[in-house]
């Protein structure tokens, strides 16, 4: 590995901080493997990344991960004081198709208001405003359900369902991350499976598909209030914007907002791409993690 001259990964759920190039060092791996902001997938990439550079001689970064926090004051008040509403979001999505879709708008992405969505299997909505990500859906506990994520609840029906737990209905952190969404009502959280099903006549499989787009389409609406109107697009990405059924009755219900911008999969590897090349240039600030 003697040639290898940087590596860069995705990050996992570390310290909030703002938006950027994070080295990554021992304080971080730390926080990540003792999950002191979460548990999450993710944080094993700084993790691994951090022992190859160890081997390679080299540094190693993460690019734009998932805990930055740009939020407006107004953004982290919940309904109960004991409770911050708190930034964890696909980051580095969100980012790269922002500014993916300002230079087809021939804007920078500092110059633009825009509402991003990621959708994959989880999705998060966010309310971009020249440059910061001022509100966001919580990639694990608000938003719209995804294929396996519960997304936000009804608060008194999840607090009954926490006291009476001899109902049968045994409440995990599992049961709203990993097994809830469509993998809760149909079994699978495969949409080509579950369009298959719709396509064959399944009235249930319809009924829920269709809701998660309506609940999509909700909180894009709640993010347009967000920026008083004042936005140049909504930018749809991720796997699930590669199906053309779920994305028919999304922009039925927002193209109202103005032009709707589609980037089916995911462009992190190459945002992970081209910010290594912006660091190796010098033309990216590098940031800390102390």
């Amino acid at each position: 590995m003697s040639d290898v001259t940087i590596i860069v990964s995705r990050g996992g759920l570390q310290r909030p901080g703002i938006a950027g190039a994070y080295l990554i060092n021992e304080s971080m791996c730390n926080d990540l493997c003792q999950g002191e902001y979460g548990h999450h997938p993710s944080s094993l990439g700084p993790v691994l990344t951090f022992s190859l550079a160890e081997r390679a001689c080299c540094r190693a970064y993460v690019i734009d991960p998932p805990s930055i926090d740009e939020f407006s004051d107004l953004a982290r008040i919940s309904g109960i004081p004991e409770i911050q509403r708190l930034s964890a979001f696909h980051a580095l999505s969100h980012k790269a198709v922002g500014c993916r879709a300002a230079a087809e708008l021939g804007k920078s992405y500092d110059e633009c208001r825009l509402v991003v969505v990621h959708m994959g299997g989880g999705i998060t909505i966010g309310a971009h405003h020249l440059g910061r990500v001022v509100d966001c859906t919580h990639g694990l506990s608000e938003g719209p359900f995804s294929p396996e994520r519960a997304g936000s609840l009804p608060t008194l029906a999840l607090l009954k369902m926490v006291i009476d737990q001899s109902s049968g209905n045994c409440l995990s952190e599992k049961r709203l991350v990993g097994e809830g969404g469509l993998q809760a009502y149909l079994g699978t959280k495969d949409a080509v499976e579950i369009e298959r099903r719709i396509n064959d006549g399944d009235e249930q499989a319809a009924l829920v598909y269709e809701a998660m787009a309506y609940q999509i389409a909700k909180d894009i609406a709640a993010m347009a209030a967000v920026l008083a109107g004042e936005m140049d697009a909504v930018v749809l990405t991720g796997s699930l914007a590669k199906s053309s059924m779920l994305l028919e009755w999304i922009i039925a219900r927002v193209a109202f907002l103005g032009p709707v911008l589609v980037y089916p999969g995911e462009d992190e590897m190459d945002a992970l791409l081209a910010a290594a090349h912006r660091i190796l240039a010098g033309r990216e600030k590098l940031l800390s993690y102390e």
